[in-house]
């Protein structure tokens, strides 16, 4: 989901954070980044943090303190976000040009799509696009049917109470993308854990490298065996229609993106989504009556964002965005959940209408060249299971106070570490 939304994207801010740090320590000095520079991954509830809106309403593009003399900028409003990510020549995705300035090796790439420019963006893109297809997507929904009613008959054998988020929420993803990928299903405990990982900030940053190596490692294995015997998933498909033209690592690449992207996100969204439905009683019957489900699933998507800021981009030139003058060699974070609470999405846009008919489409899957392969896919698996899961048990609740809900506090994708929820009322 989201641009690929692969937990490479938390790496530029992680390896920000590491070396503001100051080196003593994983956790040394990170008490002084919350407002200097994770703020924007910081949630009131499941809002953005009030000077979100502030800074959206006064400089929608506004100079962001980095360390190391790194000139950077957040840009909050929904045009200007769009601005940027659809521009083509002005801005730069290249890990190279990352690398450098913050004291790591080009060779700690992980590849995939999220940190590649045109033409090997444009080249990966073109191979990947197809397996995307609603055409080609549609063998899986058997299988997501299957995968979201086992979830729900297993939680309906116990004694009432469940966590929405590790019963629910987290297989879903992790068995479709197993399926979809060819990964064995017996390893989906182990990339779930190597997901959650690398998109934690408030964990700290000095775990990204190692998790993404761990999974690109692991994925060269699997690619090593799928060239001797392609199997019928995705690894296997683009090993026989393009086996002679990409390479492993661009393959691992492109693999880590796919698992990771589509597991943390959709599996966030799910029990985020969830949460919602639980406190709109109305909404709720809407969607086990499956009235406008498709409708309610875009409203949900845009009013919770879950990756909170796209890719960040690097100036290739002088630009100008809004009322700021952007250098070329600045570094650029777009807030997607700025954007999706900007007044010209819609009506009232900090609250969650499921009638709403937006005026701009949503940000949540990203935009222009970077955004998200993967997006149908993410429908499929919104569309199937909430309203299953609303049929199933329609007098859910959460199982603990409001207030006590674990939200991430720093993280490139906002989701929870668990969701508590007696099934019955």
């Amino acid at each position: 989901m989201t641009a690929m939304v692969s937990a490479v994207r938390s790496q530029v801010l992680g390896l920000v954070a590491r070396r503001f740090s100051g080196g003593n320590g994983p956790y040394a000095g990170l008490s002084m980044l919350p407002d200097k520079i994770l703020w924007p991954l910081h949630r009131d509830g499941l809002d953005p943090v009030p000077r979100m809106a502030e800074w959206r309403a006064q400089r929608p593009v506004a100079r962001m303190p980095l360390p190391f003399g790194m000139r950077a900028w957040l840009v909050t409003g929904y045009e200007p976000v769009r601005q940027v990510l659809g521009s083509i020549d002005g801005y730069s995705n290249d890990f190279g040009k990352f690398a450098g300035r913050i004291g790591i090796s080009v060779a700690q790439d992980p590849g995939g799509l999220g940190f590649a420019d045109p033409p090997v963006h444009s080249r990966l893109r073109k191979v990947l696009t197809p397996e995307f297809t609603m055409r080609r997507l549609a063998r899986l929904q058997p299988r997501i049917d299957a995968i979201v009613a086992g979830r729900l008959d297993a939680m309906a054998e116990t004694d009432g109470t469940a966590d929405l988020w590790h019963d629910f929420a987290l297989p879903i993803p992790a068995l479709t993308i197993c399926e979809l990928l060819g990964v064995p299903y017996a390893d989906r405990d182990y990339f779930q854990k190597l997901s959650t990982a690398r998109f934690d900030m408030a964990e700290g940053a000095h775990t990204t490298l190692d998790t993404i190596g761990e999974s690109l490692t692991y994925l060269g294995g699997l690619i090593t065996e799928q060239r001797r015997n392609p199997g019928d998933g995705l690894l296997g498909s683009l090993i026989r229609a393009h086996g002679d033209e990409i390479d492993d690592r661009e393959l691992a690449g492109l693999a880590d993106g796919v698992l990771t992207g589509g597991l943390e996100t959709s599996a966030s969204m799910l029990a985020l989504g969830a949460l919602v439905l639980m406190s709109d009683k109305g909404m709720a019957a809407r969607m086990r009556e499956g009235d406008n489900v498709d409708q309610m699933v875009e409203e949900l998507l845009r009013y919770l964002t879950v990756v909170q800021v796209a890719f960040p981009r690097v100036a290739v030139k002088d630009v100008r965005v809004a009322d700021a003058d952007i250098r070329a060699g600045d570094v650029v974070i777009c807030s997607l959940s700025g954007a999706d609470r900007d007044d010209v999405v819609g009506d009232d846009p900090e609250r969650m209408d499921p009638a709403r008919d937006p005026h701009k489409s949503h940000m949540a899957f990203g935009y222009g060249i970077h955004r998200c392969v993967g997006a149908e896919l993410a429908r499929m698996e919104l569309r199937t299971a909430y309203p299953a899961l609303i049929r199933r048990f329609p007098d859910m609740t959460p199982a603990v106070p409001p207030a006590e809900l674990k939200f991430r506090r720093a993280s490139i994708v906002f989701g929870l570490d668990e969701l508590p929820v007696n099934l019955r009322g």
